[in-house]
């Protein structure tokens, strides 16, 4: 696989209290099946879609036990350079650098809106070996009370331009790397709680998003909107029986145009 362009994202994990509970709900939801747990790595366990790695869980180390949550993980060549340049934009260093066996480097990082966030420096793990379907990673968004903040810190920690979408009712951005939008940024708004803090939003694909919706609400997970048709897909965001927030998507389910976008600098 080639190597991932710097801020393209490249792999998604969450810790979970219970482990075998979250195995079981994306089992069911998602179709995922489940690797050996890596002792060696805190019980590190990948997640595979048709026997591709998507994902993984992980229980949390002793003492450090806190809300379960998707992190996303954005791809660079040098975690050290990027952390620097994440304190240099404002953005606070979670996890220092951190190689991860032959496997790779890591860090844990919040944009100065309190945006939490991964960054992945591949060795022999290069990220998500499939993307776009059923199972596998999608699309991403950034959800935040201070847009403006994020809006600064992403480009110019990672080299992304921006679109701005021409929507009155949402403030929402794209990220783009040359061609290619990589990610979204959309502004908390009153509709959401004010103990909802900032966060990514990671969506995974679908089948079909409403019985995806039908099995996960089945499960105690609870659906914060959707399902709902858009031009990207049918899709619906939840929070799964841990309070982990997720959106699943069925992107071959699409409905109106795309929508314009302006570009800005």
């Amino acid at each position: 696989m080639a190597v991932r362009a710097e801020g393209t994202p490249c792999w998604a994990d969450a810790m979970f209290s219970d482990v075998e509970g979250a195995k079981s709900f994306y089992g069911d939801v998602l179709g995922w099946t489940f690797g050996e747990a890596s002792s060696e790595f805190g019980n590190y366990t990948q997640a595979y879609a048709n026997g591709k790695a998507v994902a993984a869980v992980v229980p949390p180390m002793p003492g450090q036990e806190s809300q379960s949550a998707w992190c996303l993980y954005l791809a660079s060549r040098d975690v050290a350079a990027t952390a620097a340049k994440i304190r240099d934009n404002g953005g606070q260093v979670l996890m220092e650098p951190m190689k991860v066996g032959d496997f790779g480097s890591m860090l844990l990082a919040l944009d100065p809106g309190g945006v939490a966030f991964g960054v992945w420096q591949a060795g022999v793990h290069e990220g998500f070996e499939a993307q776009g379907v059923p199972g596998a990673y999608s699309w991403a968004e950034i959800y935040t009370r201070e847009p403006e903040k994020a809006d600064a810190f992403f480009p110019a920690v990672f080299g992304y331009s921006a679109k701005q979408m021409e929507d009155d009712a949402i403030d929402y951005r794209m990220y783009n790397l040359g061609e290619d939008t990589v990610l979204g940024r959309m502004k908390l708004t009153g509709d959401f709680p004010p103990e909802v803090p900032p966060y990514v939003n990671v969506y995974f694909a679908v089948e079909d998003c409403d019985a995806a919706v039908a099995k996960a609400t089945d499960r105690g997970a609870v659906v914060r909107f959707g399902p709902m048709d858009s031009p990207f897909g049918r899709f619906a965001a939840l929070s799964d029986p841990q309070g982990a927030a997720f959106s699943v998507i069925d992107i071959t389910t699409t409905e109106g145009d795309m929508p314009k976008a302006t570009e800005v600098s």
